[in-house]
């Protein structure tokens, strides 16, 4: 009896410390095999099962009712981190980081923003220049970034203009898609609120994301990026990126609210993307019947920028787009310690933050 009585006292220490798989070994080695270890019998390395804690739990008086509302309780507050992260998909092995803010209440479900790098980019270097996570440790939402696989584009770029990276099921927008719902599942995510922006090629994959899954995205924010399907190969990539595409091969197969930043100095991707873009959506939502007012407004920074949204009747911008004069191909807003960034320029992070706040997707 004295070697149980230690044992549930550590258990439920170890509960306190919020440590409630090593609490649920230490009471099944106490309870479930104590005669075993009385006649020296050696002690498997045992794995929690759904029903380990309630067995002893109905067993023993005394200190089980203080260990089982303990090990119900919340898990505590913690603080925030940015962290690195691998993810199986495909045969093959993703790099992403997570960045978590501070978490009063680790059960409320945050947003979710999901932000994808452009050519030479990585997670880490678009974090900093982004500095999206400086909003969502204001704001209060999770953000993830995926990296792509140099063996799969040595600049690193997300491959938008390949048919096999433009269909729902197959290639990078199905990783995407399971590495999103991997982390909304394990991180506490928010299922009907997760958002998806991306800045270049990250811009023109995340539009692919937006079109091909508006079951997981409640939003989409296009930074200098391309329509969905606007190229078939590299030939017709660097045509668009040239020229601008106003008919996509392919109508949209739905109206998802979208954020576009564009900056009127691109020399990169012609700013006739990010106008084709706008057009698509607001056809698309006017297709399916939304009555949308168009607003335009002048925004004052280092560069101005002209604001200009199709608000649904309750006021929420359906489709926004920021012009930004003689803004270059970069993040505008962003920090210069990050690549491809216009520090000038209105923030596009705090603008597409505020954007998909205001968004979520129907049902459960």
């Amino acid at each position: 009896m004295g070697k149980t009585a230690d044992a549930m006292a550590w258990a439920t220490q170890l509960t306190r410390e919020g440590r409630l798989a090593e609490a649920t070994r230490v009471i099944q080695q106490a309870l479930g095999r104590g005669e075993e270890r009385q006649h020296g019998a050696p002690e498997p390395e045992l794995e929690p099962t759904d029903d380990a804690i309630d067995v002893p739990f109905r067993e023993i008086a005394g200190d089980a009712p203080l260990i089982a509302t303990e090990l119900r309780q919340a898990p505590q507050p913690r603080g925030a981190s940015f962290t690195a992260h691998t993810f199986a998909h495909g045969g093959r092995r993703w790099r992403y980081r997570l960045y978590e803010p501070e978490r009063a209440d680790p059960v409320a479900l945050l947003p979710v923003v999901v932000m994808l790098h452009g050519c030479k980019q990585d997670s880490e270097d678009f974090a900093r220049g982004t500095r999206m996570n400086d909003v969502a440790a204001r704001q209060g939402f999770l953000v993830l970034y995926p990296e792509q696989l140099r063996k799969s584009n040595q600049m690193g770029c997300w491959n938008w203009f390949e048919p096999q990276h433009q269909a729902r099921g197959g290639g990078e927008p199905a990783m995407i898609a399971a590495l999103v719902q991997s982390v909304v599942a394990e991180h506490g995510g928010d299922p009907r609120r997760v958002h998806v922006a991306g800045l270049s090629a990250g811009g023109a994959m995340a539009a692919t994301l937006g079109d091909l899954y508006p079951d997981i995205f409640a939003a989409v924010g296009i930074h200098s990026g391309l329509p969905p399907r606007a190229a078939h190969d590299v030939q017709s990539a660097f045509s668009a990126m040239r020229k601008g595409t106003s008919s996509p091969r392919a109508a949209p197969t739905s109206s998802i609210p979208t954020i576009v930043f564009h900056g009127s100095g691109d020399k990169t991707v012609a700013p006739a993307n990010g106008e084709a873009i706008v057009q698509r959506q607001v056809s698309a939502a006017g297709a399916a019947g939304a009555q949308l007012e168009r607003r335009e407004e002048g925004v004052s920074s280092a560069r101005a920028a002209k604001r200009v949204c199709w608000v649904r009747a309750d006021g929420i911008p359906h489709v926004e787009t920021w012009q930004v004069t003689a803004g270059p191909h970069a993040w505008s807003g962003g920090d210069k310690a990050g690549s491809f960034t216009d520090p000038q320029g209105p923030s596009a992070s705090e603008a597409m933050a505020a954007f998909f706040l205001r968004h979520q997707r129907a049902g459960s």
